[in-house]
């Protein structure tokens, strides 16, 4: 298929599927380390997100919803006894060994869209300007989303830049109301993300949506078409 298409992929899954595990922090409190042999993969997924920042650093984003995008890129690895679909991930008590566990070792915040976009546009140029946008579905806390868009990306073997877009999920199966609510008001917050990506110099966008999340995209590129913007620019 030609480049300048954009690609919504969405998965379709049963009910069950969408609902998420409970949130667990996304930085432990003491990694071991492990040899580089013991990791299959090392992934940087970069972030915009609707979510606040939590006052536990370890969660990095919470579930409460901010008035405007924060910006920050993980990186995660992914254990060499990975199996393909899963997410291997470390039960509360258990040490944080990224030999076995899918595993957040570093994040790095930035305060301004700008500096976001420099980081954001060097990677994409050094990956052929090719760009996946995961936008994930009701029930899923911060630390799930990013593994989750991980998983997808290493085990199809993606070779462009992963971008995460996480609305202000509430993480629990009772916050269904409060998920649609946070869904509803992330949709401009998308488009800002899907122009900012228009101007960062991609040549393809691919965006997959899970769940709730199918329906935040559909509804942000319905509103992009009524301006008279189907496609990005063509992208």
């Amino acid at each position: 298929m030609p480049l300048k298409k954009i690609f919504t992929v969405v998965l379709a899954l049963f009910v069950a599927g969408c609902a998420g595990q409970q949130t667990q922090e996304l930085l432990g409190s003491a990694m071991v380390s492990a040899p580089v042999t013991e990791i299959a993969g090392n992934h940087s997924i970069f972030i915009a997100t609707t979510r606040k920042k939590s006052d536990d650093p370890n969660k990095v984003f919470d579930g409460e919803r901010s008035a405007t995008l924060n910006y920050a890129r993980v990186n995660v690895t992914v254990p060499g006894l990975h199996k393909t679909g899963q997410i291997e991930r470390r039960s509360r008590g258990k040490s944080d060994d990224p030999a076995k566990y899918f595993m957040a070792s570093e994040v790095v915040g930035y305060d301004t869209q700008p500096k976001f976009s420099s980081a954001l546009n060097a990677d994409i140029a050094a990956r052929g300007g090719r760009v996946m946008v995961f936008v994930h579905g009701y029930n899923t806390g911060f630390d799930a989303a990013v593994y989750r868009l991980t998983q997808i990306v290493h085990d199809s073997g993606y070779p462009g830049t992963p971008v995460l877009f996480s609305w202000a999920s509430g993480a629990r199966t009772t916050d269904y109301v409060y998920d649609k609510e946070s869904a509803s008001a992330a949709r401009d917050q998308l488009e800002v993300t899907l122009r900012m990506l228009e101007q960062s110099g991609a040549r393809r966008i691919d965006i997959v949506a899970h769940s709730l999340g199918t329906w935040v995209t559909m509804e942000t590129l319905r509103q992009m078409a009524i301006t008279g913007d189907r496609d990005l620019g063509g992208k």
